[in-house]
């Protein structure tokens, strides 16, 4: 028995050109998310450091152990 061939046969289009859109592959997300992740992360710990210096500067043991408080959760490991 013969083996079947198959002819394929192409025909432009005629309708609406469609714009396809390129996926962003999920690695390439996965490390944009944890880059901005650990970039806020270190901002938010910088502004919490000014506050708790200035706190002491100030003497203002309320404010100081206000912001310690919020700052463990910054340094737990």
């Amino acid at each position: 028995m013969k083996k079947e061939k198959i002819v394929y046969r192409y025909y432009r289009y005629e309708g609406k050109q469609l714009q396809a859109k390129r996926e962003i592959s999920y690695d390439v997300k996965l490390i944009s998310r944890l880059v901005l992740d650990e970039i806020c992360f270190n901002w938010n710990k910088s502004q919490l450091e000014a506050a708790i210096n200035k706190a002491i500067d100030s003497s203002d043991k309320a404010t100081f152990m206000q912001l310690s408080e919020t700052y463990k959760h910054f340094v737990w490991e």
